[in-house]
């Protein structure tokens, strides 16, 4: 069987030894003679498995005791309408950095509920950068502050967070959790769909502070009630139980495997590295990213011929490197390098594209 080195931006690769233990595990459970697929979210096997996820996303992730993690769906972009719904109810104000297609789609979600404002944005630019923040720029009584850390379609990343004093930081981490350290005391709101570094698609994760729970609008339906979930374990409904059991095994690849998230950082900032240095050098191929502003997970880059990018992405196809064609709406290329791709993955796309220039 031969796999091939996937570089979608999501759903992305998972790591093989955790793909070998689930498949290992379909059919029977740890002696249940089921497989998690199809066994109760009420039943004592379930409830161990959702518990230990949660207990390792704590422990890998050193989330401190006041934060409640929920097991969610709908996607973050479910999370566009939530955020504000459950937090825009002091002021009914929020501040947003537009830095892509994915904070856009939140600041404008937002401004549905109350005034949402946009402090910065890197549109520009075609949201090559991370714009610089003035503090004085920002709304004293926000009610919350909005990012998005990593930009996956444009390849960006905060590489340094913007101070917000009192007011709750919020952040959709969809395409960078798990792949360093976070502080996570230093936000209000984490939210991340789990299809990048964590499970197969259909869960989102929200780490939210307990004391931003209880404030929803009377019009929040139920199911968008962070209270509901934080009440009810993210058991007031079916979960998704697979992607569930999914994230733990990832989580304790990461812990026992990877050796922590310091480690999965420095493997990950040695995969980008290899990239990134191949495209200063390169005379077919340029980043389109600032350098300052680089993310460690989604390496955009382009020939500056649509043709010559069409042909790569095609014959890198044929070679075994999958999904390297850029959003649709940039264009170009995009190496989408999450935890599970190997540093030999990285390694071998440089070499093809090496031998891809000397025939240009």
């Amino acid at each position: 069987m031969a796999r091939v080195y996937n570089f979608s931006a999501g759903p992305s690769m998972l790591p093989e030894s955790v793909l070998r233990r689930a498949a290992a595990e379909m059919l029977d459970y740890e002696g249940s003679g089921q497989s998690v697929m199809e066994m109760s979210h009420r039943s004592k096997t379930y409830d161990a498995i959702i518990k230990s996820c949660e207990a390792l996303l704590r422990e890998v992730m050193e989330i401190p005791d006041n934060y409640k993690v929920l097991f969610l769906q709908g996607g973050a972009s479910s999370q566009f309408a939530m955020v504000p719904m459950n937090l825009m109810t002091g002021s009914g104000k929020a501040d947003f950095v537009i830095t892509g297609q994915w904070a856009t789609k939140a600041y404008k979600e937002a401004a549905r509920y109350g005034e949402a404002k946009a402090v910065a944005s890197s549109k520009d630019e075609t949201f090559s950068y991370i714009p610089k923040l003035d503090p004085a720029t920002f709304t004293p009584d926000a009610d919350y502050f909005h990012i998005c850390m990593n930009n996956t379609i444009y390849g960006t990343l905060f590489h340094e967070l913007p101070q917000t004093g009192n007011v709750p930081l919020v952040a959709d981490v969809s395409s960078c959790i798990l792949s360093e350290p976070i502080d996570v005391s230093r936000f209000g709101v984490l939210y991340a769909g789990a299809q990048k570094n964590m499970a197969p698609a259909g869960l989102t994760v929200v780490i939210i502070r307990e004391d931003l729970i209880g404030k929803a609008m009377e019009i929040t339906p139920t199911m968008f009630n962070y209270q509901t979930h934080a009440d009810n374990d993210s058991m007031f409904n079916t979960p998704p139980c697979y992607s569930i059991y999914m994230c733990k095994l990832v989580l304790e690849w990461i812990k026992n495997e990877i050796g922590g998230l310091q480690n999965m950082k420095k493997i990950n900032e040695k995969k980008a590295a290899l990239l990134y240095d191949f495209l200063d050098r390169s005379k077919v191929f340029r980043g389109t990213v600032v350098k300052e502003d680089r993310s460690l997970m989604n390496v955009p880059f382009v020939t500056g011929d649509e043709e010559l990018d069409a042909r790569f992405v095609k014959e890198a196809a044929a070679a075994g490197f999958v999904n390297l064609k850029g959003h649709r709406s940039v264009g170009g290329m995009r190496a989408s390098i999450y935890n599970a791709m190997p540093i030999e993955g990285v390694e071998k796309l440089v070499a093809f594209m090496e031998e891809f220039e000397k025939t240009v």
